[in-house]
């Protein structure tokens, strides 16, 4: 008989398109698999054949919250503080989403966050897998993403970084999470450190961007990418006609990050590309003679056709970008996406990352010419774009469950 394996995907598409791709591949290797994920992305889910169970919590309305936007525009260690705020008053529900979702789960696949997949597998009495979509695991050799002042600190101080981020972000869930343990779950409280880590890691992230550091125990895998492509894609006639009439644009889009003065913001987008002399594909704003309104375009069939993009810097939409082979820019505004921002510029396959409250039409023209000018960016991204294309993570994954 086959297993059920549950696959835990809390938050926005970034984070459940790589998940869908995770369990299409385990489903042909003849694995049942259950994606628990908002509401918003059943049909993205089922789709693809994959079971699917709602999770309550909504990530476009958390982000879009007073108390979202305020949580995205702050320091990282605000972040991290913050993180109870914003999710306290869908905590209780998401954890009963959670339990109900993974009823019935022989493999149980679960983000860092929060322990889940360690809580859920000793209720079930199943394995867990920690999946990882930045690198998470503690190390000598780099800070945790969210502590990259960490670095000045040395070898220790840097991979006390990933203890203190774990250490933090346990207290700020522990009580609800502690309750659910108890309350629903049937087992003891976790304790203040929380369950230990030594189960499976799977990273969905390629060596050619995170080297793997030495001091890795076996147990973590770098697998590269969990790519999910589009069959059929049917990109609006309009964009193909643009794209047909002129040289390749720059795409420019932020995805789930709403910018604090969108109006504002795509202006400085419409200036800068108009002084470098470049057309534009935006993924918001108003359509103009060289600028085209694309909405929601698979990033896979659109970014191969540009002369560059320019983003967040989510992690997803960092790894379609390198994929892509062009030149990127990211424009980052919390979490781990300044991280990226500075992974795509060690790459060579950009200029350094600017921040998306920091920009300006002056700023953003000049790092535009930068951007499709500079021969060495070019390069740099036509080199990881090959290396990681030649990767085949969602396999390389389901070879490690199996």
């Amino acid at each position: 008989m086959s297993r059920l394996v549950v696959i835990v995907a809390p938050g926005s598409r970034g984070d459940v398109q790589p998940c869908v791709a995770l369990g299409r591949g385990l489903a042909a290797g003849g694995d049942r698999v259950r994606v628990l994920a908002a509401p918003a992305f059943r049909e993205l889910v089922a789709s693809h054949h994959l079971g699917f169970a709602p999770l309550s919590a909504d990530p476009a309305a958390v982000l879009g919250s007073a108390a979202g936007r305020a949580w995205t525009r702050g320091s990282r260690l605000t972040f991290l503080s913050r993180l109870r705020d914003v999710l306290r008053p869908l905590l209780d529900q998401l954890l009963a989403d959670v339990h109900a979702g993974a009823a019935g789960a022989d493999l149980v696949l679960a983000p860092s966050l929060g322990f889940l997949g360690a809580h859920l597998g000793a209720h079930l009495g199943v394995p867990h897998t920690e999946l990882h979509y930045q690198p998470s695991v503690p190390t000598r050799a780099f800070p945790h993403p969210l502590l990259p002042h960490a670095a000045r600190l040395g070898p220790w101080g840097r991979r006390l970084s990933f203890g203190a981020v774990d250490a933090l972000t346990w207290q700020v869930l522990r009580p609800e999470v502690d309750r659910w343990r108890v309350e629903t779950l049937g087992l003891a409280k976790a304790g203040a450190r929380g369950p230990q880590r030594r189960s499976t890691v799977l990273c969905g992230f390629s060596e050619a961007v995170v080297p793997r550091p030495p001091d890795w125990p076996d147990r973590v895998h770098v697998t590269g990418y969990w790519f999910l492509d589009t069959a059929r894609p049917r990109p609006d006639p309009r964009l193909r006609d643009f794209l047909a009439a002129g040289p390749p644009p720059v795409y420019v889009g932020f995805g789930s990050m709403q910018p604090a003065d969108t109006e504002r913001t795509f202006d400085v987008v419409r200036t800068a590309l108009r002084r470098a002399g470049l057309r534009g594909v935006l993924g918001a704003g108003l359509d103009d003679d060289d600028l085209l309104v694309a909405g929601d375009v698979p990033h896979d069939w659109l970014f191969p056709r540009t002369a560059a993009v320019v983003h967040h810097g989510g992690a997803g939409t960092t790894a379609a970008g390198l994929r892509a082979g062009v030149p990127t820019l990211v424009c980052p505004v919390f979490a781990d996406q300044p991280y990226w921002g500075e992974r795509v510029s060690r790459l060579s396959a950009g200029p350094k990352p600017v921040p998306l409250k920091a920009l300006d039409a002056d700023v953003l023209t000049a790092r535009l010419r930068e951007l499709t000018g500079n021969p060495l960016f070019r390069r740099g991204a036509q080199y990881a774009g090959a290396r990681v294309r030649a990767e085949d993570g969602v396999a390389r994954a389901c070879s490690i469950l199996r």
